[in-house]
């Protein structure tokens, strides 16, 4: 693993720098092997199932200091490599005609969340795999322009669960993993040697890359063409832990993909196969810190994801609580 500053990355082809390449057969045996179709009911809260009212009451012990660590990113209304839809933000009124008293300032704000940019929630209508959604739902039946009818954000509600970190540049005691790099079944197993953690049934897994502090001290780069992020490989690990969330500093997946012809091939075994919803673009930067100087890598974590009707997820402001 490696990190510092330098210029945007040229990606590595896929099976190089991010491990050896995965054919669509052997990926298409994979997804058979992690799906968990048919064992939770409401179907479209998939994984989120798991995580119990003895659950959060576990969690909740967690909390000593009372520490409350924001995981989201600011708001990013401007263009570039890594925002190619920014966000919208205006005043809509700035109580400067003849308002009554008191005057009143409001303000717009509109967003395409899924990309590179917005901290957001993937429900598990966001992505379909050869024609389904999570438990072999049709997406042509379930979601249309009026939104989705199956596995839409309303369906998870918020989430109190345990959090763990795995903070891969602290563990190899560098700023950051260079973009391309795969996260393996391996890096995590030694991850929770290192910072003494060990994912659990229920847990919400959030991988630090480092991502965000490459790009204030290196610059924006395109991370749909290089990111560090999880390889296929590491997914049974996680499927047999039973976690409930998955999440990251980037969008979970490594780039270059190394699956051939997917280009998002985590978020078709998290989402479609193994019903686990995804946090993408987390800011774990300010968690690093904290969970380093108390020596814990798990804590109590909230997300609270908006209640929209027919979405295929949510912007969202998850909170770490030590």
């Amino acid at each position: 693993m490696t990190g510092g500053a330098g210029a945007a990355p040229t990606p590595p082809p896929a099976g190089t720098g991010n491990g050896p390449a995965v054919s669509r057969r052997e990926f298409d045996a994979l997804f058979a092997r992690v799906r968990a179709w048919g064992r939770w009911a409401p179907a479209d809260r998939g994984a989120w199932n798991r995580v119990t009212p003895e659950h959060v009451r576990r969690s909740a012990a967690l909390v000593r200091s009372g520490t409350a660590v924001a995981l989201g990113r600011p708001w990013n209304t401007a263009a570039g490599p890594d925002n190619p839809t920014p966000a919208l933000h205006y005043m809509s009124d700035l109580g400067d005609i003849e308002p009554p008293e008191p005057a009143t300032h409001k303000d717009f704000i509109g967003v395409d969340y899924h990309g590179k940019a917005v901290t957001h929630l993937d429900a598990l209508s966001h992505a379909a795999y050869r024609g389904q959604l999570y438990d072999g739902r049709p997406a042509r039946e379930c979601v249309d322009a009026g939104g989705a009818r199956f596995g839409a954000v309303p369906a998870l509600g918020p989430l109190v669960t345990r959090g763990v970190l795995l903070d891969l540049p602290a563990v190899a005691g560098c700023g950051w993993l260079e973009p391309g790099r795969a996260v393996h079944a391996g890096d995590i197993a030694s991850a929770e040697r290192a910072l003494g953690v060990t994912i659990g049934e229920g847990d919400a897994v959030l991988l630090r890359s480092g991502s965000v502090r490459r790009r204030r001290e290196a610059g924006a780069w395109d991370p749909g063409t290089a990111s560090a992020g999880f390889h296929v490989d590491a997914v049974p690990l996680l499927a047999e832990r039973g976690i409930a969330l998955l999440g990251a500093d980037g969008d979970n997946d490594v780039r270059p993909s190394p699956v051939d012809g997917l280009h998002s091939p985590v978020h078709a075994l998290a989402l479609v196969a193994m019903g686990v919803p995804l946090l993408d673009n987390l800011d774990l930067e300010a968690l690093s810190v904290a969970a380093a100087e108390t020596g814990r890598y798990a804590f109590l974590l909230v997300v609270t994801p908006l209640d929209i009707p027919g979405g295929t997820g949510s912007p969202v402001n998850p909170v770490a609580v030590l």
